[in-house]
């Protein structure tokens, strides 16, 4: 089930003016600031993340936000949505109690689902 927005990813060619909009205009908390990379976390603690055109890790996002989907069970939720015939991008990654996964939707878009690491207990 999903639980609630988590995440908001923009890859951009207006890298700075995007930055400068969050950081300079909606006064979101930087956290990451890097060539090409720059993370904002909301009040909520939803995160923002700006990618610039010089940022290859994240060409797969295409030219819209990708909006990652917080599920109370990433896997099972992971598992039930390959059996609906939707295309992950990659495999899931893994860090701490976190674990998150793209994939493409019907849409044609680039979405993520993002939940608990189970495998870390």
């Amino acid at each position: 089930m999903v639980q609630s927005l988590g995440f908001l990813g923009v890859r951009t060619e207006a890298f700075d003016e995007t930055v400068a909009l969050y950081r300079d205009v909606l006064r979101m908390t930087l956290i990451l600031e890097e060539p090409g990379a720059a993370w904002f976390r909301a009040a909520d603690g939803t995160q923002v993340h700006v990618y610039g055109p010089t940022d290859d890790d994240h060409d797969f996002f295409d030219s819209g936000p990708v909006v990652g989907l917080v599920v109370d069970d990433f896997d099972a939720t992971r598992r039930a949505m390959i059996d609906a015939g939707i295309t992950f991008i990659g495999e899931p990654q893994r860090d701490g109690g976190s674990a998150w996964n793209h994939y493409r939707g019907p849409d044609g878009n680039v979405y993520e689902i993002m939940g608990p690491n189970r495998e870390a207990r």
